[in-house]
């Protein structure tokens, strides 16, 4: 019922219905066979076929494009005029506007990296540092860390953005992971614990970042047809979980504090990187989320170039070798998403299958 979808995007830009009814509302009128017109139809129709393509509701329009570039645009400007403190204030205002009036949803996206952005560098400022050089444990990178979950769980409940929320659980997950170190480095009377127990800061980032895919599919499972808000949820959290799995694993393996020249390099570690990247993209095609796939392209790049570089090849032959074999991967799960979906679903148990997004 593409009209009736559309009619309700407009409804919530007119701040008629909030854009969270609308979600609800949309599968609810579907479900009772109402068409566009208004008339209903026979209830022996057959229902809505589940799309395979993963688009989040953010994605609606030019107009909200316009409208997201006008932001960009003027933010920056009034960044590069004034201060950062100015900032704060225009995103709430353009908040307010956009985000509670107007339900409008991709400028509530780039609002929400915009307050991320802004909150990094006031940390930082705060702190008498920089964003790039503050490293894990110790009392500056708890405090640092500490900003994000608070400044995001405010945005979350002043305007209900699914970005906001996702952000709020991620930050909350590294102040977890901060506060477990402090604590381990207080024990052991070891300030720099995680430095010198890289094994046991892979484990705990490990089991971090398996609850945040755990929470991602809670929301997931809640919504596999991926009609109401829980779905975004989902989306920006598994966007979140997918790069921190991975390469919390490839930390474990012994890549830490060198893991893009170390991928440059054939060892046990480049199989451990490939092996850990088509797992994630088979966790990907179960669960119908390409963000399981994307997140390990770079580190399979790196991998890849690592195997091939072993050759006589010149440097700009392995290169364009790496390139055109990551592409020819992504090009094939791409355009073979669902076949190959059906392959893998075939094979889990039917409770299991009964659970998640048709395929």
């Amino acid at each position: 019922m593409p009209e009736l979808k559309l009619i309700l995007d407009e409804a919530t830009r007119e701040g008629i219905i909030p854009v969270q009814a609308a979600e609800r509302l949309l599968p609810f009128l579907i479900e009772r066979g109402v068409k566009a017109d208004g008339q209903p139809v026979e209830q022996e129709a057959q229902p809505t076929a589940f799309s395979d393509t993963e688009t989040p509701s953010f994605v609606r329009g030019f107009h909200d494009v316009l409208i997201t570039i006008g932001i960009v645009v003027a933010l920056a400007g009034l960044w590069g005029i004034a201060s950062v403190f100015a900032v704060l204030p225009a995103i709430v205002v353009l908040a307010e506007i956009l985000v509670r009036r107007q339900r409008l949803a991709l400028p509530a996206v780039v609002l929400t990296v915009t307050l991320a952005l802004w909150t990094a560098v006031v940390a930082a400022r705060w702190l008498e540092g920089s964003p790039a050089v503050i490293a894990i444990g110790g009392n500056v990178a708890l405090q640092y860390t500490l900003a994000f979950p608070v400044v995001f769980g405010l945005f979350y409940l002043l305007y209900r953005i699914p970005l906001a929320l996702a952000l709020t659980i991620i930050g909350a997950a590294v102040v977890v992971l901060q506060l477990v170190l402090r604590t381990l480095g207080w024990l052991s009377g070891d300030p720099l614990f995680e430095v010198n127990h890289p094994v046991i800061l892979s484990i705990i980032a490990i089991i971090c970042a398996v609850g945040l895919f755990a929470l991602a599919m809670k929301f997931d499972l809640r919504d596999p047809l991926r009609r109401t808000v829980n779905s975004d949820i989902a989306f920006w959290l598994h966007l979140g979980a997918a790069p921190a799995l991975l390469y919390s694993v490839i930390s474990l393996a012994g890549l830490s504090g060198g893991t893009l020249a170390a991928l440059q390099t054939v060892s046990f570690r480049t199989p451990v990187v490939v092996a850990t990247v088509v797992a994630l993209m088979l966790i990907g095609l179960v669960i119908d989320r390409r963000a399981f796939v994307t997140s390990g392209l770079l580190s399979l790049g790196f991998a890849l170039y690592g195997i091939f570089r072993q050759g006589d090849a010149r440097v700009d032959t392995y290169i364009y070798i790496t390139l055109l074999t990551v592409g020819a991967i992504v090009l094939v799960i791409g355009t073979g998403w669902m076949p190959l979906r059906r392959l893998v679903i075939r094979t889990l148990p039917a409770a299991m299958q009964e659970k998640l997004p048709p395929a």
